[in-house]
Order: C-alpha cells, then sequence, then structure tokens
C-alpha cells in the first residue's frame, strides 16, 4: 500500500470509529452501557477528525512533495556570468538550488524501444545530425569519420531516459560498452545530447550539465584541439565532476562539487571510473597540474 492510501485509510477508518461509537444501539448487550451521542460529543469527535484528516492531508503533501535539488530552477541557462580576463565566466558561489543537483531534463531525442540498456549506432552519422553538431570544414575530423550513437541511460529520477552522442566511428562500440556498464551500475545522467553551435557561441552560463562527446573546439587554456574535437572524449555530469586549475573551476557555479567528500549522486565512482579504464581510456581527475574530473578520452588528453 502506497503511504497516500495509506492515510486515506487512516482517515477512512477513523471516520468510521467515530461514527460506531457515536450511533445510538438499540440492542444494547446486557452488563455494557451504552451512551447516546450529546451535542457536545458529536461537536468533538467532528473537530478530531477534521485535524487528523488535516494532518494525513499535510503529511501526504510532505511525501509527494519533490526532493530538494530535483526541480531545476527557472533561471537554468539564462544567466549570463561576467567575464574574466581569460575569457572564462567569473566563478560565483554554487547557488543553493544546485548545491544537491539531482535534475531530469527532457530528452532531445525520441525513445529507444525495450526496457532495458539499449545502444544504436548509425556511422556516418546522418547529415542532419552534423547540421545541428559544431563540425564545420576545418575540424580536425572528418563527417564522415562521426558516428551517431543513441544510447539509453538512467536519470536522475532512476527511469529510463535515451540521449545521444556524436563519437568518432573507431570508438563507437567500445563507448556504448561503457554506457552499458553505467546502466548496470544504476549511474544518473543529467542529460545526454549533441553540443550545437549556438552553444560555443553562448555567454557562460556556469551551470550546464550535458554528457557529450564531440565539440569541435580548442582544449580549455589552450590553441590546439581537443580530444573532443575528434571525437575522442566523453564529458559526464560536468556539474557534479567540475574542472579545476588554480582558480578557475569549469562549470563557473560548480564549486561545491569540488569537495569529493562526500559523493553526492552524479559524482564519479570507482565504478564509473573502471569502466572507462576499461577500454583504455584515461581519466582527467587522475591529472596532476589540473583536475578535469569529467574528461575521459583515447590518448590522455
Amino acid at each position: 500500500m502506497t503511504p497516500r492510501r495509506f492515510l486515506t485509510a487512516l482517515v477512512a477508518t477513523s471516520v468510521l470509529a467515530g461514527a460506531v461509537a457515536c450511533a445510538p444501539r438499540d440492542d444494547a448487550t446486557p452488563g455494557l452501557t451504552t451512551h447516546a451521542s450529546t451535542p457536545s460529543s458529536t461537536a468533538s469527535a467532528s473537530s478530531d477528525l477534521d485535524a487528523l484528516a488535516s494532518s494525513a492531508a499535510a503529511a501526504a503533501s510532505s511525501i509527494n512533495a519533490p526532493l530538494p535539488g530535483t526541480v531545476p530552477p527557472t533561471w537554468l541557462g539564462t544567466r549570463p556570468l561576467p567575464l574574466r580576463a581569460d575569457g572564462y565566466g567569473m566563478v560565483r558561489t554554487t547557488p543553493k538550488e544546485l548545491r544537491e543537483r539531482r535534475f531530469t531534463l527532457p530528452d532531445t531525442v525520441a525513445e529507444l524501444p525495450g526496457s532495458g540498456f539499449a545502444a544504436r549506432i548509425v556511422a556516418p552519422a546522418p547529415a542532419d545530425v552534423i547540421a545541428r553538431s559544431t563540425w564545420q570544414p576545418g575540424c580536425p575530423v572528418g563527417k564522415e569519420d562521426l558516428a551517431w550513437v543513441r544510447l539509453t541511460f538512467r536519470g536522475f529520477d532512476g527511469a529510463r531516459h535515451t540521449g545521444e552522442l556524436l563519437l568518432n566511428r573507431s570508438v563507437a562500440a567500445p563507448v556504448a560498452s561503457v554506457f552499458r556498464e553505467l546502466w548496470r551500475q544504476r549511474f544518473p545522467l543529467e542529460e545526454m545530447r549533441v553540443t550545437t553551435r549556438a552553444e560555443l557561441d553562448a555567454p557562460p552560463y556556469g551551470d550546464g550539465n550535458d554528457t557529450s562527446a564531440f565539440v569541435c573546439r580548442p582544449a580549455v587554456g589552450s590553441s590546439r584541439f581537443s580530444e573532443h574535437a575528434y571525437g575522442l572524449a566523453v564529458d559526464v555530469n560536468p556539474f557534479q565532476n567540475p574542472y579545476t586549475k588554480g582558480d578557475l573551476v569549469l562549470p563557473e557555479l560548480a564549486g561545491s562539487y569540488v569537495d569529493r567528500d562526500p559523493l553526492r549522486p552524479g559524482m564519479l565512482t570507482p565504478g564509473a571510473i573502471a569502466a572507462f579504464a576499461r577500454i583504455g581510456w584515461e581519466w582527467g581527475g587522475d591529472w596532476h597540474t589540473l583536475k578535469d574530473r569529467h574528461h575521459f578520452s583515447l590518448h590522455n588528453r
């Protein structure tokens, strides 16, 4: 029985008990004294039942209320940060709404059939997928070398979701196997989608959390292309697993997740890190001069 049904049953039982107690009896058992209810006793019982019903309703409302951190604030992705001299956003204290982040954002692709883990690889990636990505002439990988990977993942709501990645076709199958393992581990993701050109050109908001792969851009703080620009890297829940170097935190509002103890939902676990290690990928959280905690790559850069 669910908590709501239990409370409803409790109120109903109390009402019935009150009605029985207040009802006059014509067939009193010998030796028992039966008291007919008076107006004052009826009013008292009614007041008690009203109080019980109100308490039960309040308890049911509390049970069904969303947990803190599970509902995205309305301002998510809409408040640009002032820029630093290096072009990144000013690092800010993590807003209270993001300190225990467990959002489940709407899927951006159609659900894959089935009830368990599923993955679909299309190589080369369809033209319409390339068109809405960051690929353009001059990127270090040809569009014909990219694969469109749709796969299922568990959201922070525990439900089955479907997302998409653009990956180098040479690593598409191994990376899909990693996400199969994350599914088995019940590791939650907030969202998984292809990064768009508009996102690259947007001002920094400091609150993004997209699990993604191909992005045609330089590495952070460098003029050379990132491993993402080759489709050979994946970022996992960047907000719960931020990049840090000196006083720079990326995403800029994710400072509360620099503290890795205690482990909170969405933070990378040893099991998740090991899943990437099994296909030969390295973790940026092991780097020394900086920590790229959300970053996994084939060539450790």
